[in-house]
């Protein structure tokens, strides 16, 4: 992703900041689902990997669609993202979901995850687009 002209230490600290921020965000927001909606049910992290999907699109959107960036922010993409969405928990929660033999929600997680995930994406794309002009309405 380093165009080159990026100071290395700079890009690290960047990267170092946002996957802090991240983490933390995903802790507390795991933590609110947990208390919200109890462990039945793995809320916190689909609503974790469905609202960094979502933002994550915005972000693309704007910054490599609709400005033509060359590089995503380290801070944002990167960092944030990086650490805020998390794959090794949801494969865990599939897995604790299979065990507990709650077959019906494992697999609409498992499956209903990424598609979920897909999804907003793309609406974070049409939204940031089309919040700044890039789609007429």
């Amino acid at each position: 992703m380093s165009t080159g002209s990026d100071s290395l230490p700079l890009t690290v600290l960047l990267i170092s900041l946002g996957a802090v921020l991240g983490a933390l965000s995903r802790y507390y927001v795991t933590r609110f689902c947990t208390r919200r909606f109890g462990l039945d049910f793995p809320v916190g992290t689909l609503l974790v990997n469905l609202s960094g999907s979502l933002l994550m699109g915005m972000a693309a959107g704007l910054f490599r669609i609709r400005f033509a960036l060359p590089d995503p922010d380290h801070l944002l993409m990167v960092g944030f993202f990086g650490s805020y969405t998390t794959f090794s928990t949801y494969a865990l929660d599939v897995y604790s979901l299979f065990r507990r033999r709650a077959i019906a929600p494992a697999l609409l997680f498992w499956l209903g995850s990424p598609l979920a995930g897909f999804l907003c994406v793309e609406l974070g794309i049409v939204l940031a687009l089309w919040l700044t002009g890039g789609i007429s309405s």
